[in-house]
């Protein structure tokens, strides 16, 4: 009984000891706030934007003179220049758009006619695109591809091999469709560079000459186009 009397004696005085180097101890421990979750930038693709253009492409044109026959191809090339406006809007990582384009161009090419023995020339001066676009976006990088209509702007010319002098003209400006895809990246939150390609299908069309002659004349037009963009609104969000 007095063994257990005596233990229990010191343990209360060894108790008593610790207890105030106890109490320090937690007293000096700081209260620290657990770190913010981390916040990733999301690049949204929404909104107005304006831009310009630039690039290359090739007009494949052929000459059938009508009720006599092919006259034969050729591929009028060369550059072009132009602008764009457009508005898209994003669901998750789908972006959809409508966008109008026009440039300026300088594609000609020639050939000599099978049956005339003439030269005869094409030069696309202009065209204009009205398109609707699908996309899928990894953050700031956009893949697209586009559709709609197109209009381009021609002239024909028929020139003597001998002389060089013009024989015969006409000017067209025709519709047909457009299909075509492109890259775009956005380097800041407002700006935005890519590539492009787009085909023109224009098909078959009857033109009368000035001499009265008519040529089915049918054309395809395709070109690559760089381009820069700014984007109004659409910052940059959040995602935790």
């Amino acid at each position: 009984m007095k063994k257990n009397l005596l233990l229990a004696a010191v343990s209360l005085v060894a108790l008593s000891a610790t207890a105030p180097a106890l109490a320090a101890d937690l007293a000096a421990r700081p209260y620290t706030k657990a770190p913010p979750a981390a916040i990733a930038a999301v690049y949204d693709w929404s909104g107005f934007y304006i831009g310009v253009n630039g690039g290359g492409g090739s007009a494949d044109t052929s000459w059938n003179l009508v009720n006599f026959g092919a006259e034969g191809s050729h591929n009028s090339t060369g550059g072009t220049v132009g602008g764009q406006v457009g508005y898209r809007w994003q669901s998750g990582q789908f972006v959809f758009g409508l966008e109008g384009q026009g440039n300026w161009a300088d594609f000609s090419g020639d050939n000599i006619s099978g049956i005339t023995g003439f030269r005869n020339r094409t030069r696309v001066d202009s065209f204009g695109l009205i398109t609707g676009q699908v996309g899928y976006a990894w953050n700031n990088v956009l893949l697209y591809a586009k559709g709609g209509a197109a209009v381009v702007s021609n002239k024909y010319d028929v020139y003597s091999t001998v002389t060089g002098a013009n024989l015969d003209r006409a000017d067209e400006t025709r519709w047909g469709a457009t299909v075509g895809a492109g890259l775009e990246y956005g380097f800041a939150p407002n700006w935005t560079v890519g590539v492009e390609y787009n085909h023109i299908f224009l098909g078959d069309h009857d033109i009368t000459f000035a001499s009265g002659a008519v040529e089915r004349v049918k054309q395809d037009v395709d070109m690559g186009l760089v381009r820069l963009n700014y984007k109004f609104g659409g910052p940059i969000l959040g995602r935790y």
